[in-house]
């Protein structure tokens, strides 16, 4: 779960809890076999969200048949009893009571596994089921971990373009619902060309880990889903093939996100450079940290 938020100072309490009320959240929901090829569908809302509008976001996402009613479940336990939110039930007031790490889609304990699934619901009331419940949910867990462990494609992207060079009919508004689009997919890399451009998430994605410093070793830009990494490592590279120095200008509004990206760069480089590829490298790189951000303070 993310809040898109910033802070003003001297705001009194009745201003920052409009603001709160007003801060957008990633609610994860789970469709099951209602969508096949299809793990989790990510949805933007607020507080003040409703079950049914969430449901009506899902449907519109995934173009499910209208002719079917759908219920919103929580669950809490894999493979444990599910609740089965009202139409004016709000999920994202339910998930500020999930633990902080079931909020980052970390691992729990236990047996512990929070979130939301889509549900079709019969004439009579009762929820339907296309065979065996236990084994949807195990092969759904399955799938997840094999997507988080880069074995399978992360999920459909919906039609956005990872290059905006690539879009069928460039325009402002285009540009803003691609850009939108891959965001609410947790997707916050874009390319225009060469450039990458970042949303800021307001919150840490698993998407650091040594396991993508290796996917990102050595490949021609484009080739993988963009990620600052791909930016590093094509500088990285071509400074050892021209024996010349290289340049990543980073820019971006206060709060936008540039020395977190620039931290990220440095990472990357220093476990190139561990590679044996150029000695010396990994020292330099990180002595460049505090003089970095020693300038971005005194902008």
């Amino acid at each position: 779960m993310s809040a898109r938020d910033g802070g003003v100072g001297g705001m009194g309490t009745l201003g920052r809890r409009q603001r709160f009320e007003n801060s957008e959240f990633t609610v994860r929901i789970y469709p099951g076999t209602l969508a096949e090829g299809t793990i989790y569908c990510p949805i933007s809302a607020r507080k003040t969200t409703t079950a049914a509008e969430a449901i009506e976001r899902v449907i519109e996402r995934l173009q499910l048949d209208r002719t079917k009613c759908y219920v919103l479940a929580e669950v809490k336990e894999f493979g444990g009893e599910e609740w089965i939110l009202n139409p004016n039930d709000c999920p994202v007031q339910r998930m500020m009571l999930w633990p902080r790490v079931a909020l980052e889609h970390r691992p729990l304990s236990g047996g512990e596994d929070y979130r939301f699934l889509l549900r079709q619901k019969n004439l009579d009331g009762s929820i339907h089921y296309e065979g065996s419940l236990q084994m949807w949910l195990q092969i759904t867990e399955e799938r997840r971990r094999m997507v988080e462990r880069g074995l399978l494609p992360q999920p459909d992207s919906q039609g956005d373009q990872a290059d905006l060079c690539c879009l069928p009919e460039l325009n402002e508004r285009s540009l803003l619902d691609n850009l939108r689009s891959r965001f609410q997919q947790e997707k916050i890399y874009t390319y225009v060309g060469s450039i990458l451009i970042v949303i800021n998430p307001f919150k840490f994605l698993p998407i650091y880990n040594p396991k993508y410093v290796k996917m990102y070793d050595n490949h021609t830009l484009g080739h993988l889903e963009p990620h600052i990494y791909a930016v590093a490592d094509v500088a990285y590279h071509a400074m050892l093939r021209r024996q010349r120095n290289q340049c990543i200008v980073i820019s971006g509004e206060s709060g936008s996100g540039k020395t977190q990206s620039t931290n990220f760069l440095i990472h990357h480089l220093t476990a190139l450079s561990q590679k044996g590829f150029a000695s010396g490298v990994e020292q330099i790189i990180l002595g460049a940290g505090p003089v970095l951000e020693l300038y971005n303070n005194c902008k």
